[in-house]
């Protein structure tokens, strides 16, 4: 919320707010609401979705607001502060183009901001309002792209930082080698991302849906789970394959009814249907931590739809003992598009600047099938090392490590040396010698956040840290931009204020 101010205070009109799984989101836009009314404002909250209405009502009784709909079946009132919008229902009425919002709030940004009634909002009906775009992900599918109609973006901490700090949980998952991925030939590509129709052929096949059931069955057996297909009538044989195989299970679609939603999910959460599958419905929106698993049956090109499937299971839930979210990757997705702990900064593309993939694991480990980048020349699982590069076809799901999973130990080290740098006086530039001499690169920045204090020091760390850099300057001859430079990757930016 502080980035987001200090950009407001420096005039940015059009601000773009990345906030992925476990960020908080929607105590984010709880806050701008409450805040937004207590200066006397107000306010339209965009949802893109009939089905999210409800959701973001809940969290505005919670903030205690007053707010008025623009939703089909549900009570105008003009006068509350708040309005909370359906994008479909707005398109249908037209007394909200003459109510005068200072703040326009568009829930999942990356789609709202582009539909028709986003971009009249945004140009026609209130070009003067503070334009907020609240999204998992910045990025699209198509040409145009966020950075085209948001000044800047201000961001919630990474994937990987969240599980650090255990907002998230971590993360297994088991892919399929490159070799036995879904035939995509003559799948066509319309509008960015792979045909319905033509993903149908290829991917609703009954050894395939067959072949689900029984990795699953296999690895994750008894696990509360969720399945991403490509149309209702796949999420519908995939529940039919897990209930011939005695699992619990059933299929959410968008035809669904709300209260018939709300009794799958709670019968999903008590552990009474262990496998709930559906056709984009839970991608967004589906909030319950105590699902451990996520299937990925559907190939996508999409970033954005990849991010937040693989989020639905990222949650903790300390109510069920979940220990870890698990990915069984059928849809070869993960080579694709990557992981969510492989993300280091969140970016604003533009139509000029789109942001670029992932990269994706390289070859299969020939002993126990695990999936490793192609740098790697020792297996982290079972030690084989490489003498020359092979592939190994497999049928079977194996696991897959993200680039961030594979650099856990170096992390730790870095982390602990760092600790004692501090304690003992040592450089930091010493510390990042004895790590290049043990690995023979150099360590990144960002790993250095609440290495020495943890995630909530206080402003006697914060001084000690800063006279611990300033004697480490003098003894080195280094300037003060040294000093800041070292102060923020322990602390984070701006987080100088008061010290200096």
């Amino acid at each position: 919320m502080k980035d987001l101010y200090t950009a407001l205070g420096k005039g940015h009109r059009r601000v773009a707010i990345v906030a992925g799984t476990g960020a908080g989101k929607t105590v984010i836009g709880g806050k701008i609401c409450a805040d937004t009314v207590a200066r006397g404002l107000r306010l339209i909250f965009i949802v893109h979705l009939d089905v999210l209405v409800g959701q973001t009502y809940r969290k505005m009784e919670s903030f205690g607001l007053r707010c008025g709909f623009i939703k089909a079946g549900w009570r105008e009132d003009p006068e509350a502060p708040i309005q909370i919008a359906s994008i479909q229902t707005m398109a249908q009425r037209s007394w909200w183009r003459q109510w005068k919002a200072q703040v326009i709030l568009f829930d999942e940004g990356h789609t709202t901001i582009f539909s028709q009634i986003g971009q009249e909002i945004i140009y026609e009906t209130h070009p003067r309002a503070v334009h907020l775009a609240l999204t998992a992900t910045p990025y699209r599918l198509g040409r145009e792209q966020l950075g085209d109609h948001m000044e800047t973006l201000v961001a919630s901490p990474v994937p990987s930082e969240l599980q650090r700090m255990g907002y998230l949980a971590p993360m297994k998952y088991y892919g399929v080698s490159k070799e036995g991925q879904i035939d995509l030939t003559g799948v066509r590509t319309i509008a960015g991302d792979y045909d319905e129709r033509d993903l149908k052929n290829a991917c609703d096949r009954p050894e395939l849906v067959q072949r689900i059931v029984e990795e699953y069955h296999r690895l994750v057996s008894g696990k509360r789970a969720i399945a991403f297909c490509i149309d209702v009538e796949h999420a519908r044989h995939v529940a039919e394959a897990f209930q011939a195989s005695g699992i619990s299970a059933d299929l959410v679609d968008g035809s669904t009814p709300i209260k018939e939603r709300h009794r799958l999910y709670a019968a999903l959460a008590s552990g009474e249907l262990l496998v709930l599958t559906s056709c984009n419905v839970i991608s967004i929106g589906f909030d319950e931590p105590s699902v451990e698993v996520g299937m990925l049956l559907r190939p996508t090109q999409s970033r954005a739809l990849h991010q937040q499937q693989i989020g639905r299971v990222m949650r903790i839930s300390p109510r069920t003992g979940k220990t870890h979210g698990i990915i069984l990757d059928q849809a070869g997705n993960l080579q694709r598009l990557g992981f969510p702990e492989d993300i280091k900064a969140y970016y604003l593309p533009t139509r000029r600047e789109p942001g670029e993939s992932d990269k994706t694991p390289a070859k299969q480990c020939p002993d126990c099938n695990r999936l490793v980048w192609g740098f790697m020349m020792k297996c982290p699982e079972c030690g084989y090392v490489w003498e020359n590069e092979q592939h190994i076809h497999t049928d079977d799901l194996v696991e897959v490590l993200s680039e961030h999973q594979q650099k856990l130990p170096m992390i730790e080290f870095y982390r602990k040396q760092r600790k004692k740098m501090f304690q003992t006086g040592e450089s930091p530039n010493w510390i990042k010698r004895i790590f290049f001499n043990k690995f023979g690169c150099l360590p990144e920045a960002h790993w250095c956040r609440g290495a020495i204090f943890g995630d909530d020091p206080t402003i006697a760390d914060k001084h000690a840290f800063k006279n611990y850099l300033m004697r480490q300057a003098q003894q080195q001859g280094k300037d003060i931009s040294w000093v800041m430079n070292e102060f923020q990757q322990e602390f984070g930016a701006n987080e100088w204020e008061g010290v200096f």
